[in-house]
């Protein structure tokens, strides 16, 4: 299967990370020790700015009120689930158009779907937004892929590819919102997923065949015992992200053993790779990979321009590296690598 377009899109309200960190200080009535704090983690994730649909033209954030009091947990689920039911459509729309635009191809040719989602629900959902808007044609085959966190772009690229690979013409589009999930509480997840997060879409249309930048092969590891290492869970205010410590280290000993039996599946080595399309989960992930992987510098140079530019997305991520990565023409083969709550790593083979 063939990448034959690719794009991608982004609210137009954006925040710079130092202004986030102000708004969250004057959001939260946190003790001046952990605003410090606070600010400290803002500081070294690695983000100068981040796009969100509920950023208001003035910079500030639209859904979220001042604290009562540290016991107060912020709008609804109900409340966040209304504006992802507005907004995530649109924004997954404008992807499309980009991708369908680059490949000039019919949106009435497309004979399947596959939408990823981790940060919201509802239904009909994105899917009906796609198909409607863009003129798909009815008897589409739709499948949504929900839940599954940071990889979920790496897991609709190898159903997308199984489709296309089947003869038919697929579009995959991952959309997420994760600004809604803004939480109150203190703690040190919290505070890093405030840091991080952001809002975005990312499309691919993917054909049969081969082409430039074709997916030679997808896979996907479950590391031991990572159960707990990073998981995702629905709350009565918003949904809440743990991470463990443990995360840099389990992917420091066990990613590079699975990603050499990968590679050699496909008769390459991993000094064949020349170009890497990694998710930045965060500015430690990176980190950990590159030692894992004994990477020559700058390796991941474009996956820490994106989190800079744009923070961590969740599953549209590493699609807009590889955006990225394709107009620049970077050296092939290409290993695209995400992790998500498992924990869990997606791979795909690009050629």
């Amino acid at each position: 299967m063939w990448i034959r377009g690719l794009g991608c899109s982004f609210p137009a309200p954006s925040v710079d990370q130092p202004d986030a960190a102000d708004q969250v200080c004057r959001l939260l009535p946190f003790p001046d020790p952990e605003q410090k704090r606070l600010r400290a983690v803002f500081r070294r994730t690695g983000v100068k700015k981040r796009h969100s649909v509920q950023v208001s033209p003035d910079g500030t954030f639209a859904l979220y009120p001042s604290a009562r009091d540290l016991d107060d947990r912020g709008p609804t689920t109900e409340e966040r689930l209304a504006w992802y039911e507005r907004e995530a459509g649109p924004l997954a729309v404008r992807a499309a158009e980009a991708a369908i635009g680059e490949a000039g191809v019919d949106p009435a040719s497309f004979t399947h779907l596959t939408t990823v989602s981790c940060t919201g629900f509802a239904a009909p959902g994105v899917d009906a937004d796609l198909a409607g808007a863009l003129g798909l044609p009815a008897g589409l085959s739709r499948t949504h892929i929900g839940f599954v966190g940071c990889h979920g772009a790496l897991t609709g690229l190898r159903t997308a590819r199984a489709f296309a690979e089947s003869g038919g013409r697929a579009l995959m589009v991952a959309v997420e919102l994760c600004s809604l999930h803004f939480q109150y509480p203190w703690s040190f997840d919290n505070v890093v997923a405030n840091a991080l997060f952001a809002d975005g879409a990312a499309a691919v249309v993917a054909e049969p065949g081969t082409g430039p930048w074709t997916v030679a092969a997808c896979g996907s590891h479950v590391f031991p015992d990572s159960r707990e290492a990073m998981t995702w869970n629905v709350t009565d205010h918003g949904f809440t992200l743990t991470l463990s410590p443990k995360v840099p280290s389990l992917i420091e000993t066990g990613l590079r053993p699975w990603v050499e039996e990968f590679l050699g599946a496909q008769g390459l080595a991993l000094g064949d790779v020349r170009s890497f399309a990694v998710h930045p989960g965060g500015p430690k992930i990176l980190d950990s990979v590159e030692e894992a992987l004994s990477m020559p510098p700058d390796s991941l140079a474009v996956s820490r321009k994106v989190l800079a530019e744009y923070g961590n997305m969740s599953s549209p991520t590493v699609l807009v590296i590889l955006e990225r990565m394709r107009r620049r023409d970077a050296p092939l083969p290409c290993l695209a690598l995400a992790f998500g709550p498992g924990l869990t790593a997606e791979a795909a083979l690009i050629i």
